[in-house]
């Protein structure tokens, strides 16, 4: 199972709330199969970003293509299925087994056949045992319901993931646990993936570009390292400092043991 990633465009992108310039004459280009983290504090404009790329929001100005399609001119439901969507609450529906919860997708667009097959075949992409179909939500872990939430994004064979502070609910195990298999996933794949994190440490581990925000702009655009060596701007120094300071205090203490 290999979907091929999409290219994605903004130019001179904006939306405002009021006199808030949630996203501000924003212009970005993201390769196909890039796995890129948008990092930045609350308010930075970085989930409107997203929803602004399959059409929750609409921006006030600008245009956004996907593989040079312009979004919109595309129907949003048609659009939404080659996008997936995981977001932090998960948000499945807690009427629903497991197996329609990762079906509702297909279910949507009236593709009958071979649901069960594809069910099964996305457990196994998640790492979830194909008996888990028949429960409930409630019955599962916050890892578990994640990794259903990762599986219903996919269902319908998207090749842009969009991902809103996906693992940020979550105990640190699992969440480091959720990030290595999500990384094997994107690259198995061949997904394109953007990811809102406000775990910088997690960015630096998951990503190959990240783009730091700030009052609806992109203030620095780096791979991890470039970030970590330094001289990219006060905000992204500001954030990279964090984990740094964490790795430090871990040193400095297994010293003293």
């Amino acid at each position: 199972m290999h979907v091929s990633g999409p290219s994605i465009s903004l130019n001179k992108v904006s939306r405002h709330y009021g006199r808030v310039r949630a996203v501000d004459s924003l212009s970005l280009e993201i390769a196909a199969g890039s796995l890129v983290a948008l990092v930045g504090l609350s308010g930075s404009g970085k989930s409107t970003l997203l929803k602004m790329i399959n059409r929750l929001v609409k921006p006030d100005s600008g245009t956004i293509r996907i593989d040079d399609e312009p979004v919109d001119s595309i129907d949003p439901h048609i659009l939404r299925r080659r996008i997936g969507y995981v977001f932090q609450n998960i948000g499945l529906f807690p009427h629903m087994t497991v197996a329609r919860n990762i079906a509702i997708g297909l279910e949507l667009a009236g593709e009958n056949e071979g649901r069960a097959d594809r069910v099964a075949e996305l457990l196994d992409l998640v790492e979830l045992p194909r008996d888990m179909a028949s429960r409930m939500p409630d019955q599962l872990s916050g890892g578990q319901q994640q990794r259903v939430g990762v599986a219903r994004a996919l269902a319908t064979r998207p090749g842009l993931m969009l991902m809103d502070e996906p693992f940020g609910a979550l105990d640190p195990v699992t969440r480091d646990n959720l990030t290595d298999q999500y990384k094997a996933l994107h690259d198995k794949l061949g997904l394109t993936t953007i990811i809102v994190t406000h775990d910088m440490a997690e960015a630096l581990y998951l990503a190959d570009r990240i783009l730091v925000m700030e009052d609806g702009q992109i203030k620095a655009d780096a791979t991890p390292a470039a970030l970590l060596s330094g001289n990219v701007g006060e905000a992204a120094e500001a954030l990279v400092a964090i984990p740094r300071a964490q790795a430090a205090h871990l040193i400095a203490l297994s010293k003293l043991s």
